[in-house]
């Protein structure tokens, strides 16, 4: 009777086990089947793409080059992803005609040779690199300037007080400027505003042939850009762009871990037949002191 009564317990407690086991996996099963019913109701029907996001935050469409060209009648801005390897993106239909117009008619009467920056004294000297004229236009000058700058930081999400003066450029038949960095290699240029954080290249003016802006250090296959065929020698050593009249180029001299990038070395493309005109917005880390 003892040893029955010993395997009755033993079943007991066996049983008791069991129920344990079978209790926390009910249990266990219920939280998943809640969880997942959770996730199914959480997800929207159609989630907002990065496209999406990218219109809420820079208050423009972002389509494909793709998209594009099935709508080749809009005329709406909408900005194209071009590099990683440099960070750059062309915003396409940025100024209008008239801001084109009116930054290269306040620009004639005051054009001189361009210059470069002396990476030994920081002071700007004459090169043959660069061949163009241009000149300065001062910050928020007037009410035009002023709406392209807030077009500009509304683009690239840095103030406008971080930026230096537009500077208008006009490059005729042959003139040129050769592979460059706008990051400044000395530490004069860097006492305002610290070092260059970016560049937004704005194209005032369409070209016949040749002009393009190429980043030869750029990590991409240049031959599988469109119409590669169609850009001048000297932009096919790496990636392209070629000017159209109110497109923008914004690209990153700096990249995400606070160092220069080495990738953004570029370039301006000899002029090979017509005028290229175009302004440059050079930004800062910090804010950028400007004569009142």
């Amino acid at each position: 009777m003892e040893r029955r009564g010993q395997m009755e317990d033993s079943v007991w407690a066996f049983s008791s086990r069991a129920r344990s086991i079978i209790t926390f996996v009910m249990i266990f099963a219920a939280l998943l089947l809640v969880l997942l019913i959770l996730v199914i109701v959480g997800v929207p029907n159609n989630p907002p793409s990065q496209e999406s996001g990218a219109t809420i935050a820079l208050k423009i469409p972002h389509v494909t080059r793709e998209q594009k060209e099935d709508h080749p009648s809009a005329a709406q801005p909408y900005v194209e992803p071009l590099s990683w390897e440099p960070r750059a993106f062309l915003y396409h239909h940025m100024l209008t005609d008239e801001e084109c117009d009116h930054l290269i008619n306040l620009a004639k009467p005051n054009m001189q040779k361009s210059t470069v920056v002396d990476s030994a004294t920081g002071r700007s000297k004459d090169s043959r690199v660069r061949t163009s004229s241009g000149t300065f236009l001062n910050r928020g000058q007037d009410p035009v300037i002023a709406r392209i700058e807030q077009k500009i930081a509304d683009f690239t999400f840095i103030p406008v007080d971080h930026g230096e003066g537009l500077q208008v450029l006009h490059y005729e038949v042959g003139q040129k400027y050769e592979p460059h960095y706008d990051y400044f290699h000395d530490s004069f240029n860097t006492k305002n505003g610290g070092q260059r954080v970016a560049t937004v290249l704005m194209y005032l003016s369409d070209v016949e042939a040749g002009g393009e802006t190429v980043f030869p250090a750029a990590k991409v296959n240049a031959s599988l850009i469109p119409n590669w065929d169609e850009l001048s020698e000297c932009a096919q050593g790496g990636l392209s762009v070629r000017p159209k009249k109110g497109m923008a180029l914004l690209f990153w001299s700096m990249s995400p871990d606070v160092n220069t990038d080495s990738k953004s070395l570029h370039g301006g493309c000899p002029v090979i037949s017509g005028n290229k005109w175009s302004a440059t917005k050079w930004l800062h880390v910090n804010k950028y002191s400007v004569p009142s």
